[in-house]
């Protein structure tokens, strides 16, 4: 049988080894007797499990003391209204940086749940057509004297391949969804008032967030909101104010210790940026492909790629596809291919996937 290579954008691959102890232990967790699934969230051997995990974060962050880390129902699309719920209460004003779909998406989110005069938007793309080169280009706040409660932008676009790569400086709290890109390389989090992170990519499956809140802004006026999305409540009750996504947290827990075990953040980030150079070095110098992201601001997690004979996509997809190279179909807003090579893609999956274009 053909191994088979996901890339997928999300749900994403796991990595083997954290499914494979999933597997022997599904039924038998923890030696209860029981799987994780069927354990209560509030008695001590998850309990324990939550503790940890938490740890084994801060530890492959860095993540600050005064920085809190909930676990919590939900992806990204949820945390975008949780970020306004929480932090602009009726007078809060908030700036959105758009450099690509998820930037946007949650830029449309905020306007619905406040007044419009509440939230501003800037896109930062420098790309408005399909023949124009894919980049971003930071303003310069040095100078900027407005009121905003937060800055929030996306560093990562899985949709249109782009990644930013540079620190924001600007005088307001910056908020940054991560959802693509989070524990793939090292950042500074004290950079940062608040990061959240959908699970489904770089730590587990999906329904799990998880938002990394500092300490000063959850003394912000907030909105009427569901309890289960306070950051406040989710302090108060170590993210358990109802029954948390259990199975989801454990695998978590387990991809943060396979990460430690490899090594950490500084060993992924090696890893992953030897896998894209791979990949987007044989788009590069085929006659065939072509990327159109501008070198700088190219994604170690999602290369986006297109065929100049677009024709010939659907054909190069089935092909992939019956040997074992899974999930290239690019996002249905841009079209084209797309690997997303997370964590968990291994740099023999990133070569089988050059070699079959070499062979394209």
């Amino acid at each position: 049988m053909t191994k088979t290579y996901n890339f997928c954008a999300g749900p994403a691959m796991i990595p083997e080894p954290v499914m494979q102890k999933a597997q022997a232990e599904l039924i038998n967790w923890n030696g209860l007797g029981t799987s994780v699934m069927e354990v209560s969230h509030r008695d001590k051997p998850f309990l324990a499990l939550a503790k940890q995990a938490e740890e084994d974060l801060r530890e492959l962050m860095n993540i600050p003391e005064n920085y809190h880390v909930f676990f919590m129902h939900g992806g990204g699309r949820a945390q975008f209204a949780a970020v306004v719920n929480n932090f602009l209460g009726e007078q809060g004003k908030a700036l959105y940086l758009v450099s690509g779909q998820w930037s946007h998406l949650a830029a449309v989110e905020a306007k619905n749940l406040v007044a419009e005069e509440q939230i501003e938007t800037l896109d930062i793309s420098n790309y408005q057509d399909k023949e124009s080169t894919k980049s971003v280009t930071l303003p310069d706040f040095s100078n900027d004297k407005r009121d905003f409660r937060y800055l929030h932008y996306c560093p990562n676009e899985t949709v249109d391949g782009i990644e930013i790569f540079d620190d924001i400086e600007c005088p307001w709290p910056v908020i940054a969804d991560m959802s693509s890109n989070i524990l793939s390389r090292e950042i500074d989090v004290s950079k940062f008032a608040v990061i959240y992170a959908g699970a489904q990519k770089n730590i587990g499956p999906s329904g799990l967030s998880i938002a990394i809140v500092r300490d000063d802004m959850l003394q912000l006026p907030s909105l009427p909101q569901p309890t289960i999305f306070h950051y406040k409540a989710q302090l108060e009750t170590n993210s358990m104010y109802n029954t948390p996504p259990t199975f989801a947290w454990y695998l978590a827990a387990e991809v943060f210790k396979w990460l430690k075990d490899i090594g950490g953040v500084s060993y992924i980030e090696k890893h992953n940026k030897e896998k894209a150079a791979l990949l987007y070095d044989v788009i590069d110098n085929s006659d065939d492909f072509y990327n159109d992201v501008a070198l700088n601001n190219r994604s170690l997690m999602n290369v986006t790629f297109h065929m100049h004979d677009t024709n010939s996509e659907a054909k190069f997809l089935a092909d992939a596809e019956s040997e074992g190279l899974v999930a290239l179909k690019g996002h249905r807003f841009v079209g084209g291919l797309r690997a997303s090579i997370y964590n968990a893609m291994s740099k023999e999956g990133v070569k089988e996937l050059v070699r079959f274009i070499e062979k394209y």
